[in-house]
């Protein structure tokens, strides 16, 4: 069995991203610690929250309070609901979070069914669980729940739907060419894309690049790729290296017959990867805090602008799922347009208004700012209504409970 361990700042985000699932029937809430269950309506995002808002409250100065656990027994480990939720207790014991509020989720939306489990390391009491040895006592734990449930144990079995790790290019370390070929060996045989400049984008996450090249070779024209090194900004910092150099699996035929194949096949990842996206969005209100979310449930985003800072690309890469996806393959709503519009245009609106009312007392400032978050929401409606899942309620419960965290954060600070 592997268990990961997530760790962010976004609570509505990770509930949400788990109860979408149940909502969506493809996961359930087994179990729930320090939280009522529910036998005669659904569960909901909101209600969750609720249980967990004196510890957030509480927070001394934690950056990360939330804690998102995965337990993922082998395809050929078949778990029933009584041990999943017997395994979750066990291992919640075992790392500390045994007297915690927190919610088990199982995910049936692949053929691998597995349990999350959402709760914060802050204590009533405002103190953090130390988080100094998560890693080898999550591990321990793992081993003890194998051998006490027969499962199988880890690397025994490498059928776990997992990817081998690939490394970013370190180019201050030499032997580019080596480090290139460690990636390119695997990526087209792991991941799906469907155009040449998803793959682009998706090599971008292992700072490396491609071109396509034109030329003629014994009086024939030919095509081909070259591969090239590349900074954390994008930029070319190698000579370019013959796709020949990496073994067919990176030349262009073979990429080809890969976006054919990503093309033809139907793939259920990409409705669950829409809404994640979508929850992401209300749930955030700067781009820098949504690909953070995204980014903390397996999800990279790769955005490409202009010299005058505008959007006209953006690609997102689903590790879980192994799929790269343009904005606009997920829906019109999440196209590049549309984010530009969403960020840029109101980040211009913001700034407009606040070089208007730069003489304005600290009093109007905090009116001023107000209007301009309205202002802000408004835009966000007029382009995602009918997107989004949560509804209204929910999305002011939470602009009030974070606007109530900031006013403790300040008074602490002035103590």
């Amino acid at each position: 069995m592997i268990a990961k361990i997530g760790k962010g700042e976004n609570l509505w985000g990770a509930l949400t991203y788990n109860q979408q699932k149940v909502d969506n029937e493809k996961g359930t809430v087994l179990f729930t610690n320090k939280i009522p269950d529910l036998w005669d309506r659904p569960y909901s995002v909101k209600f969750f929250h609720q249980y967990f808002e004196p510890y957030l409250i509480a927070n001394n100065k934690t950056e990360k309070p939330v804690r998102h656990f995965s337990l993922n027994p082998d395809p050929e480990d078949k778990v029933n609901d009584k041990d999943y939720r017997e395994m979750a207790q066990q291992y919640m014991q075992e790392m500390g979070y045994g007297n915690q509020p927190y919610v088990v989720f199982k995910h049936t939306d692949i053929d691998r069914t597995h349990i999350h489990i959402v709760t914060t390391c802050v204590q009533i009491d405002g103190k953090k669980i130390s988080d100094r040895y998560d890693h080898p006592r999550s591990m321990d734990a793992c081993r003890k729940l194998e051998k006490q449930y027969d499962l199988k144990v880890a690397g025994e079995n490498r059928n776990l739907n997992q990817s081998p790790i690939f490394k970013p290019i370190d180019y201050t370390k030499g032997n580019i060419k080596t480090q290139l070929s460690a990636v390119l060996r695997h990526i087209p045989q792991t991941y799906g894309f469907q155009s040449m400049g998803a793959y682009n984008a998706l090599l971008s996450q292992f700072n490396m690049c491609m071109e396509e090249v034109n030329g003629e070779l014994h009086g024939k024209m030919r095509k081909g790729i070259v591969y090239f090194a590349t900074d954390k900004n994008g930029k070319k910092i190698s000579s370019p290296f013959k796709s020949s150099l990496f073994g067919k699996q990176a030349g262009l035929e073979n990429i080809q017959v890969v976006i054919e194949k990503s093309k033809m096949k139907n793939n259920h990842s990409k409705l669950i990867l829409k809404r994640t996206i979508e929850t992401a969005i209300s749930t955030s209100r700067t781009e820098t805090a949504f690909k953070k979310q995204l980014l903390e449930q397996g999800i990279a985003t790769v955005i490409r602008e202009n010299d005058a800072a505008r959007i006209y690309g953006i690609t997102f890469i689903d590790h879980n799922s192994k799929s790269v996806w343009n904005g606009s393959q997920l829906s019109k709503e999440l196209s590049a347009n549309s984010f530009n519009k969403l960020w840029n245009e109101a980040e211009i609106k913001r700034e407009t208004k606040h070089d208007h009312n730069d003489h304005f007392n600290l009093s109007q400032e905090i009116c001023t700012e107000q209007f301009l978050t309205d202002n802000i929401s408004g835009v966000f409606d007029g382009f995602f209504s009918g997107l989004l899942s949560l509804d209204t309620n929910e999305d002011q419960d939470e602009q009030i409970f974070e606007s109530h965290m900031k006013k403790r954060q300040r008074k602490r600070r002035k103590k």
